[in-house]
């Protein structure tokens, strides 16, 4: 199968029920900022990440091509079919527990901090900021996508912080505070 497909030539995209749609279309703006944030995460990532670390972010990068896939599949067909394609309230929960864990080991947090730090906690932050816009372009859309894809890009951001926040503190690199 080549790469190339030339059916796009024209500005063009499909979705997953077959229908053709601009590429400036809202529902592929937002999974294209899925994507965005998934090789932001994979950035982070190739920085050398602690172990307890590298496997939760392997797993959210799963995740996140389970909610470019159902934001690409207008009529609701994908998950119903590839279990690995859709995300559930237990998604959510498990991205509460880890920032619940992680945050147990920060200095509590009094100000604003600025982002930046080390390699990977830039590109965290980096990473939350792309969340945050792709959780903009998520809301948008009409109809509004199932909740539970909302919730967990919320509670996703939140935890990109609390990272950003370990792995610089973990590398000794203090937080500037605004």
């Amino acid at each position: 199968m080549k790469i190339y497909t030339r059916t796009g030539d024209a500005g063009e995209t499909s979705l997953f029920d077959g229908s053709r749609v601009s590429k400036a279309d809202s529902r592929v703006d937002a999974y294209g900022d899925v994507d965005e944030l998934n090789a932001w995460l994979g950035l982070a990532r190739a920085a050398r990440l602690d172990a307890d670390l590298e496997q939760p972010l392997v797993r959210i990068q799963q995740d996140l091509f389970a909610l470019g896939a159902q934001l690409a599949d207008p009529g609701e067909r994908i998950a119903e079919r590839v279990r690995k394609a859709s995300l559930a309230d237990a998604d959510v929960e498990r991205l509460e527990t880890l920032i619940d864990r992680l945050e147990s080991e920060l200095p509590p947090l009094r100000r604003f901090i600025l982002a930046g730090g080390s390699p990977a906690g830039a590109a965290l932050h980096v990473a939350r900021t792309v969340c945050r816009r792709a959780e903009r372009r998520i809301v948008s859309l009409a109809p509004m996508p199932d909740a539970v894809l909302i919730k967990y890009v919320n509670r996703l951001s939140d935890l990109l912080f609390v990272l950003a926040r370990v792995v610089n503190h973990r590398a000794g690199v203090p937080e500037i505070e605004w």
